[in-house]
């Protein structure tokens, strides 16, 4: 018997699509529904390791844990990590198979991966009741149809209802409901079920004669509207446009428990992955955390974090190029905190040599760490657990650098030369007690009367986020309609709409 399923699409890409899909599977498996998260082809440069060694999107592991459940490779069969504006390493079933470019990955691999995809979520559909599907980008990018494997494309053969979310906060939320129905075929249009309303601010009473207006013009209901509330963006998926863009994210901080804040400066190297280990730090109270790209914004941090890269060659290239390299060692030389994990690690150390990711041979790195990397073709996509400053940890590994440390003190699979500390290990943080043990140590350094909550959960404060985004789906959305959509499949009959405006 196949389980019940639903794809949550989006009109934009960040239209809420992951939140949403998160929210609608805490909603189920509180009614007691046994479900399962799936996207076909994901475009991240956050991702996640499995228990079975496998990568996969960090969105879907976040939304897995929505579902209760371990994530696994079916769940995203296909990750896409860019390598910059042209290219990016194809993972299948949670191995790395290649390098592509856009034009090389639309032109055929992609639809050679459908078979794949359909069997991946036909075996969850198999053993979950239902199954919640999360688009990638526009359901309408006519220009990619007839090889989208991800939206209408896996709908269409798997018999999927579509649920169609739109970022009202953006504006322009109606005529982009009505624009991207209208824009599919007829047959691609038979699956679009209705619309759900993401990001809503002010009286919904206001917005209810638009959503009549809407029904009448595409025979199509709206199955909720979601209040716009803070904090919801939870394992975002684009690292690639934070680094690009620069200094643009700052954490709120609440009230510390001792008399000081702590400052921590994420460097925005490019094609920077898994920015998501800091959300740890950002979650402790007292804690400021700022994605910085200019080295005067290092001087008032009590913590620098180089972050992982898709591209460390590139990464230690740019950080010379913005003055940053040399804030960094001078910074190591006044035995002020810097924390390396996984590229941001392999940049701080003596060389790279890299016939793999950038091919540039061997590189000269800022030297601070006693480390030598050498890039292997095989990525190395483990779950270590171990034990530092006293306390247990446990991670994931994501690289291709293998390091030779020669000095030191032994920090996880790394090292530590003074307040400069390096490891491969993502998601270090997130283990309280070594997070609280790490905090005091950068805090003693800094001179700061920082005292780390003796209390911070970060596995509870996540529950809490994903419940609130089960609240939001059951308390502003219609439940009822949407159970019946995902328990009954595809709606069938709903009127076509032609291309252009509304007769």
């Amino acid at each position: 018997m196949t389980g019940g399923g639903l794809l949550v699409a989006g009109t934009t890409s960040d239209a809420g699509k992951s939140v949403v899909t998160a929210g609608i599977c805490r909603w189920l498996v509180r009614q007691g529904v046994k479900v399962a998260p799936f996207k076909a082809q994901n475009m991240s440069l956050n991702s996640f390791v499995t228990r079975e060694g496998a990568e996969i999107g960090r969105a879907q592991a976040m939304q897995a844990q929505a579902c209760r459940v371990e994530p696994t490779a079916l769940m995203n069969p296909v990750l896409l990590k860019p390598g910059g504006e042209q290219s990016s390493q194809v993972v299948l079933m949670g191995k790395p198979v290649g390098e592509l470019s856009a034009r090389g990955y639309h032109g055929g691999r992609q639809q050679q991966l459908l078979g794949t995809v359909l069997d991946c979520l036909a075996d969850l559909r198999g053993t979950y009741d239902a199954v919640i599907c999360e688009g990638a980008g526009s359901p309408a990018e006519i220009n990619l149809r007839q090889t989208d494997i991800v939206n209408m494309g896996i709908a269409r053969n798997a018999g999927l209802p579509v649920l169609v979310v739109g970022d009202i906060d953006r504006g322009g939320v109606f005529a982009s409901f009505f624009g991207t129905v209208a824009l599919l075929s007829r047959e691609d249009q038979a699956l679009v079920a209705g619309f759900l309303v993401n990001k809503f601010r002010g009286d919904v009473s206001l917005l209810e004669p638009g959503l009549d207006m809407l029904h009448g013009l595409t025979g199509r209901r709206t199955y909720g509207v979601l209040p716009f509330q803070h904090g919801l963006g939870i394992d975002e998926e684009d690292g690639l446009r934070v680094s690009l863009r620069g200094a643009v994210r700052e954490s709120q901080v609440s009230s510390p428990v001792g008399e000081d804040v702590l400052r921590v400066a994420v460097c925005a190297i490019p094609l920077m992955s898994n920015f998501t280990d800091v959300d740890a730090l950002a979650a402790e109270p007292g804690v400021v955390v700022r994605f910085v790209d200019r080295p005067e914004e290092l001087a008032d941090a009590d913590l620098v974090v180089v972050p992982g890269t898709r591209g460390t060659v590139r990464a230690l290239e740019w950080l010379r190029e913005r003055g940053l390299a040399d804030a960094l060692v001078r910074r190591a030389a006044e035995q002020r905190p810097i924390l390396g994990i996984c590229g941001g690690f392999q940049v701080l150390g003596e060389h790279i040599e890299d016939e793999v990711e950038s091919r540039r041979g061997l590189v000269i790195g800022l030297g601070i760490l006693p480390v030598r990397v050498r890039f292997a073709r095989e990525k190395t996509l483990t779950r270590p657990t171990g034990e530092a400053l006293g306390e247990q940890v446990d991670g994931y590994e994501i690289h291709h650098g293998v390091a030779e440390v020669t000095g030191g003190e032994p920090f996880l699979d790394g090292c530590r030369v003074g307040q400069t500390w390096g490891t491969h290990w993502h998601g270090s943080l997130e283990s309280d007690g070594f997070r609280r043990a790490f905090l005091r140590e950068v805090a003693a350094a800094a001179g700061r009367r920082f005292v780390p909550a003796p209390d911070t959960s970060f596995a509870a404060l996540r529950e809490e986020q994903l419940d609130r985004l089960g609240d939001l789906i059951e308390q502003h959305a219609d439940t009822d309609a949407l159970w019946r959509l995902i328990e009954s499949g595809a709606p069938q009959g709903l009127p076509f709409i032609p291309p252009g405006a509304p007769a």
